[in-house]
């Protein structure tokens, strides 16, 4: 019975003592929340600030991505950059192919020139069209410009030449007479285009003074001693190593001697449709412009009679040239051959301008034209036969060429008031030949 009520009272105890102990828990949890909420309200932002506001963050994380996008666009930057420095390696190798390539095709056209090749080069080759209708090819293509060949030069002929053409003369001081007897008709001819190159410094002076313009080379002993001292065949011989700039720097020349009287302008009598277009040593229609002659060797028998080509030589006093590789190629060769020659050079000009291919040679292949013996006239035309023809008397040539007389300087005179001057006697006292 004892054991009973200890028993119920120890169950009694302990039942009180876990109810007091959930009275403590509960108390404790309510205290906590009530001091929770006093804290939560007099301190809102908790125990510990921070300075660094939520804009700040926001920044901070904006600034890390443009920082990321900077490096991004860096990179694609320098990749930019290797890709650029590539292909401009690429295109100056490419470039460079092109020059070379160039370069080939130009010392093609300067080799064994054929008129297949040219066609070739100029374009797609043609079909032959009807009977009557078919012509070769006449007018090579001009040569590109190059004034690094002679800048100086360059920067004169651009304020002289017209439409690219210009008459050149070379002369030193000892044809000082003659050139100012041709200056005076180049002047009353209206000839603006027109170039003394002087080989000395009486001959620049001179020109200086006359208002003409004048070119003066840079120094070359070799030749300069020759275009000093020489007389006219040694100055003909020069002109074609000078005139080879002109013609490199694109320019039409009208090359002419200083024996000539100017009574019209040339650039309005010329064709233009051949690389050289020259005036003749010829005196007729058939010496000038060629004709067929029977060679007669009496011991061949039925073949005795043979058929030969013949044309009185062109004058190299006198003709005009253009740009082209067949025209530099007969200017080099003509040089070339009076270097190692003790040859006229109007001998060596027509060899070089006629004589065909044949085993060991390889002929120049070059068009020409030949002038109008009556207006391109030479003096053997105007002393032999004009002056003495009424109809002939009448024509009004383009220039006179006093090339077959040595008494150069007073038949000059006598042209000029002939011409220009309208005296019908002047040119009476004179004889037909030379004495």
């Amino acid at each position: 019975m004892m054991m009973g009520r200890r028993d119920g009272l120890m169950r009694n105890t302990s039942s009180s003592h876990q109810s007091f102990r959930a009275s403590r828990i509960a108390v404790a949890i309510g205290i906590g929340v009530f001091m929770g909420c006093v804290f939560a309200f007099l301190y809102p932002n908790g125990f510990f600030h921070y300075d660094v506001p939520i804009a700040s963050t926001h920044f901070s994380k904006s600034k890390l991505q443009t920082s990321s996008s900077d490096c991004e666009a860096n990179e694609r930057i320098s990749i930019l950059k290797a890709d650029i420095v590539r292909l401009t390696q690429k295109n100056a190798e490419l470039s460079k192919q092109v020059r070379e390539l160039n370069e080939k095709l130009r010392l093609a056209e300067q080799g064994k020139d054929t008129a297949e090749k040219q066609f070739l080069a100029l374009g797609e080759q043609p079909k032959a069209g009807p009977f009557g209708t078919v012509k070769s090819l006449r007018t090579n293509p001009p040569v590109k410009p190059d004034e690094s060949v002679n800048p100086r030069l360059a920067k004169i002929l651009q304020n002289i030449a017209v439409r690219k053409e210009l008459v050149v003369v070379l002369a030193n001081s000892n044809v000082k007479d003659m050139l100012d007897v041709q200056i005076s008709t180049i002047k009353k001819a209206g000839i603006p285009n027109y170039l003394v190159v002087a080989l000395d410094d009486e001959i620049e002076n001179y020109c200086k003074s006359r208002n003409v313009s004048v070119y003066t080379r840079d120094p070359d002993k070799g030749i300069d001693s020759i275009g000093k001292s020489g007389g006219n065949h040694a100055v003909s011989g020069l002109k074609f190593h000078i005139l080879r700039e002109f013609l490199q720097l694109g320019y039409s020349i009208l090359l002419s001697d200083v024996d000539i009287v100017y009574i019209q302008n040339p650039f309005d009598h010329l064709y233009r449709d051949s690389d050289v277009e020259s005036m003749t040593d010829g005196h007729n229609n058939m010496t000038a412009y060629g004709y067929n002659d029977v060679f007669d060797e009496p011991a061949m028998g039925w073949a005795r009679y043979a058929h030969t080509m013949r044309i009185w030589v062109y004058n190299s006093g006198f003709f005009y040239i253009r740009p082209t590789i067949p025209s530099i190629e007969l200017l080099d060769r003509v040089a070339d051959r009076l270097s190692k020659e003790d040859a006229w050079d109007q001998a060596v000009f027509n060899e070089v301008l006629f004589f065909p291919s044949h085993p060991g040679y390889e002929g120049l292949h070059a068009s020409r034209r030949t002038m109008d013996f009556y207006a391109f006239m030479n003096s053997k035309v105007l002393f032999k036969t004009v002056r003495k023809d009424p109809n002939l008397k009448k024509l009004k040539p383009v220039i006179v060429h006093v090339n077959y007389h040595p008494d150069k300087l007073p038949r000059m005179q006598a042209i000029v008031e002939y011409y220009l001057n309208g005296k019908q006697d002047a040119l009476d006292p004179f004889p037909v030949g030379s004495e």
